[in-house]
């Protein structure tokens, strides 16, 4: 920000510090639960070990597969999937003026849910295997990730056509993705109830969002790619937000083309969504509930909502990984139950003292 004197306000800066002070702690934290997560689970490795291999000084065979064919993946996985969904939500709020603005209740995550379960029981990849590192396992996962991120993106064409019909407006969008997601459940519901037991296992698995579901670290680079150019985009447009924040016809005396921002916008965050949903499955609540959460911490400001948005989704998810593997342990909780559980009173908690939008 300039000023006319070219001095800069000490109650300015000070504001602008804690902003930083902020997003610098929220990394430290995100390190520290990063090698946390890598140290704790059905084996116990010491910190320091961690650190150690990650650093490329072998302490174990054992503890060096546990760690680069196991956890290190998860970990990440959890970290660029988390920080995608809220980035995502964070951008639809503020394009759309809705605080209920998300992957997850635009219809995006349901209509991916529903082209898996297309796939699975019309396409046939739902016969499964058991071993005993996985209960359930789908015969073409591939296929499978490949139709639900067809069904995604298609979802997502549905409301920018409808919403350049009757013109880009935030309440048709919000409304169009509404009515999709009502329309897509019942699809999925009604190929649930044609489903035989196998399909229908097949089927309620997919549905069930986990980040260990990554194969391998090709998938984990496509999901990182997207989200990175997706976070970068949104933050060389953080005053664009800001503008469409104030109103559209504030934005548009300041010079920015609304309707080509918001619908550029959408179809970057929706193309986030779709990777993550297809790879993972469905997670909810973290696009919806992270930026909320990060608003009521450092305010409402583009420049430091995105990246506070980006840091906290990655944290939550994280953090909700590592707890689902140890609650239950040896057992593996999905961590979407988890997300749901601590989402749903945590909005609820939101409404009830009030949220700045």
């Amino acid at each position: 920000m300039h000023f006319a004197d070219g001095a800069v306000p000490e109650d300015y800066l000070a504001y602008v510090r804690r902003k930083y002070l902020w997003i610098m702690g929220g990394f430290l934290l995100l390190f520290i639960m990063f090698i946390y997560s890598i140290s704790v689970g059905a084996v116990t490795i010491p910190p320091r070990e961690v650190l150690q291999t990650l650093m490329g000084q072998s302490v174990s065979d054992k503890w060096d597969s546990i760690i680069w064919n196991i956890r290190l993946p998860q970990a990440l996985a959890a970290i660029v999937a988390g920080a995608g969904l809220s980035v995502a939500g964070v951008v639809m709020q503020s394009i759309l003026r809705n605080p209920l603005g998300s992957p997850f209740t635009l219809g995006i995550s349901n209509a991916g849910a529903f082209g898996a379960a297309f796939s699975v029981i019309v396409l046939g990849t739902g016969k499964m295997q058991s071993s005993v590192a996985n209960a359930v396992i789908l015969n073409n996962p591939y296929l499978t990730t490949m139709v639900a991120f067809i069904f995604c993106l298609l979802a997502t064409g549905v409301i920018l056509l409808i919403s350049r019909i009757r013109g880009s407006s935030p309440e048709v969008m919000v409304l169009a993705g509404v009515s999709l997601s009502s329309l897509f459940t019942a699809g999925t519901m009604f190929l649930q109830y044609f489903a035989d037991d196998t399909q229908l296992a097949a089927v309620v698995f997919w549905t069930f969002g986990d980040v260990g579901r990554l194969n391998n670290w090709m998938e984990l680079g496509i999901m990182a790619g997207v989200v990175l150019f997706a976070v970068l985009f949104f933050i060389a447009n953080r005053w664009n937000y800001n503008a469409i924040d104030a109103g559209d016809e504030t934005a548009k005396s300041l010079g920015v083309n609304v309707e080509k921002i918001r619908l550029i916008g959408m179809i970057i965050a929706a193309l986030v969504s779709a990777v993550i949903v297809s790879f993972l499955g469905v997670i909810g609540f973290v696009g919806l509930i992270c930026p909320h959460m990060v608003r009521r911490i450092i305010g409402d400001d583009q420049r430091y909502l995105i990246p506070g948005s980006t840091l906290l989704g990655a944290i939550l998810l994280l953090v909700s990984d590592t707890a689902a593997r140890l609650i239950v342990s040896p057992y593996v909780l999905p961590v979407s139950i988890l997300t749901a559980f601590m989402g749903a009173p945590t909005f609820i908690y939101l409404l009830i003292r009030g949220y700045n939008r």
